[in-house]
């Protein structure tokens, strides 16, 4: 079986589909080419699929979406308590290093995830959502 370093060098291996889908001109949708960048897509994907949203997964997914858009109190810790419960659960090979959420004045949640991949815990990569919970 080959390391990650090794798939990740090599040019004639993907690791998956990268999200959003989107056609591609080399085929039917962008690939991934490494591990984190996959691990990317596939956070990315959870985070913004609300749990029941999944034909015969009603559990996968996150509260992420509905506790933005609750506008209630406390939302980055409730954000933050989503995102790391939600991870743990689906994507255990994820290592989530910070998570920083920021409420703005005019109605914008920013969301910013720092984490690695438990088989490259010294890689880092950085997933980001803006929300603009007052359209």
């Amino acid at each position: 079986m080959a390391s990650v370093r090794e798939i990740d060098r090599n040019d004639d291996i993907y690791v998956g589909i990268k999200f959003p889908l989107d056609y591609s001109p080399e085929g039917f949708f962008y690939k991934t080419k490494t591990i984190l960048e996959q691990a990317k897509s596939n956070m990315r994907n959870l985070l913004l699929t609300s749990k029941g949203d999944r034909v015969m997964q009603p559990e996968f997914g996150s509260t992420l979406t509905d506790i933005i858009f609750d506008q209630g109190t406390d939302i980055p810790n409730r954000v933050d308590e989503s995102i790391r419960e939600a991870t743990s659960s689906w994507l255990p090979y994820i290592n989530i290093n910070d998570i920083v959420v920021i409420q703005g004045d005019s109605n914008i949640v920013d969301v910013s995830i720092d984490f690695s991949v438990s088989l490259e815990p010294d890689s880092f990569e950085t997933l980001t959502f803006n929300f603009n919970i007052g359209e």
